[in-house]
């Protein structure tokens, strides 16, 4: 046996670990995730800038409060489109649920506090019962997912404008304060959307069908052979995303008083809900994606509008700049992906 010196003598465990700091650091930071964290960081940091530069106050409770405030319709309904965008779906009747969700919720308590269950009940069925048809429609009849979703907004648009030229029915004062109470500088109604952002993250990330739903979109052949039922899977997408819908015309029937056949398409929650669930990352093609991304996508749309209504910048060139960030961020986000396939 010959001896070995100390140069050709093996290093300690500890030591042959390659240094994966610096990676795991990039990793991260390719994460669409953490960029559209960093990204909202980055944008209240300049809008306080601009802001202040312009006489105006920016971090401060009540516009934090209200920014805050703007995030939850927005975010539930977009938490929603998440989960059938992840399984390469897509729904595009959001808008009008949101606004008959209203009128059903109002109109059932009739400002009679025995009536809330009743009215929650009610808006939950109807959002399920419009899931379920689009989930059906999609797989069933195999129509293509924009244009099934958008029949069925087509025919919502009709029922409301048939039976509805103004706000009806009428919330009471103890449900009002889903709205508008909060705890500390923060709304209730957002430690609402960060229980349904739990909720559907651990669907995603911790269950058999949120395993099934990234599987569908990523390769639904695939994930046929592989034994997922995807059409059972994508069903169960669209009645997840309509019950966040319910629960986002429940809220914003507490904010209203009111039924509103407007509280849905005014706010364009069907378009906005895709913008924010693509700036958080998610591939409109399927399959890749997390809530997490999505809840900060609306953080950063959330953030512009106020920024933008500080500014008093006009409406219409509000969406012009809307849409400009919007598309750069998929170019970026689409960039990355060419980038790391050709490292691959």
């Amino acid at each position: 046996m010959t001896a070995t010196s100390p140069s050709e003598a093996p290093l300690p465990a500890l030591a042959r670990r390659p240094a994966t700091g610096a990676g795991t650091w990039r990793r991260r930071l390719a994460d669409p995730a953490v960029g559209i964290w960093l990204a909202a960081l980055g944008v209240t940091l300049l809008g306080w800038i601009v802001v202040t530069a312009r006489g105006g106050e920016f971090l401060t409770q009540p516009n934090i409060t209200g920014i805050l405030q703007n995030c939850v319709a927005l975010g539930l309904i977009a938490l929603g489109q998440t989960l059938v965008i992840l399984t390469g779906s897509l729904d595009l009747s959001v808008a009008f649920l949101a606004s008959l969700g209203t009128l059903v919720a109002a109109e059932t308590m009739a400002g009679q506090d025995g009536n809330v269950l009743i009215a929650v009940l009610a808006v939950l069925a109807l959002c399920t019962a419009v899931g379920l048809a689009n989930g059906l429609i999609v797989t069933g009849l195999k129509v293509n997912a924009f244009i099934a979703t958008l029949g069925v907004a087509l025919i919502l648009r009709g029922w409301i404008e048939d039976n509805y030229t103004g706000p009806a029915g009428a919330v009471p004062a103890t449900f009002r304060r889903l709205g508008y109470d909060r705890v500390g500088p923060v709304p209730l109604a957002v430690l609402l959307l960060a229980a349904v952002a739990f909720a559907l993250w651990f669907v995603c990330r911790r269950t058999r069908l949120g395993h099934h739903m990234y599987a569908t979109g990523g390769d639904e052949h695939a994930a046929r052979l592989s034994g997922v039922r995807t059409r059972r899977t994508v069903v169960a997408a669209h009645v997840l995303c309509s019950l966040c819908v319910g629960i986002a015309a429940l809220f914003l029937a507490a904010r209203f008083g009111a039924g509103s056949p407007w509280a849905g398409t005014e706010a364009s929650y069907d378009l906005e809900s895709i913008a924010a669930v693509v700036l958080g990352g998610t591939i409109l093609a399927g399959g890749r994606g997390s809530v997490v991304g999505t809840l900060g996508g609306v953080v950063v749309l959330a953030v512009l509008d106020s920024v933008f209504n500080q500014l008093a910048v006009d409406p219409f060139f509000k969406n012009v700049l809307r849409g400009v960030i919007i598309i750069a961020a998929v170019a970026v986000y689409t960039r990355r992906r060419r980038s790391a396939r050709r490292t691959a």
